[in-house]
């Protein structure tokens, strides 16, 4: 089961790959960095992505509370993409045992990458991925 350097380096694997980040959205803080990063910043980067997936996770629109009004062990939202025009953001929830506040985001080559492949393979990733 990979720790987070073999899972950022995993998904530096997928075509296109520019840059992967395991980042806790409470704090904003990059867990691990690995490759380029959007205007040359990982911990930025992390920040601001932070910020974007507290506000999908919080959601109650977007992610809804279980039947009992209670979030279940799962993140609230599996997934997000943003697309700029010469990229893919990916953002990946990890699911964990404990209240998981982490997800993977990898920055795609819009040209050279496969969003459907680095969807699949990042959840595959993000389900094997061992914390602590």
């Amino acid at each position: 089961m990979p720790g987070i350097d073999e899972s950022l380096l995993e998904a530096m694997r997928l075509p296109g790959a520019r840059g992967a980040w395991l980042v806790d959205w409470i704090s904003g803080l990059a867990l691990g960095a690995v490759g380029d990063a959007p205007g040359g910043d990982a911990e930025a980067t992390a920040a601001e992505s932070a910020e974007l997936a507290r506000h999908a996770a919080e959601s109650g629109s977007l992610a809804p509370a279980g039947p009992d009004g209670a979030a279940g062990e799962e993140p609230p939202v599996e997934d997000m993409i943003v697309t700029t025009g010469d990229a893919y953001h990916l953002i990946r929830f990890v699911p964990t045992p404990f209240d998981s506040t982490v997800f993977l985001h990898l920055w795609l080559d819009r040209n050279d990458g496969n969003l459907a492949l680095a969807r699949i393979r990042l959840g595959e990733t993000a389900a094997r991925l061992v914390l602590g």
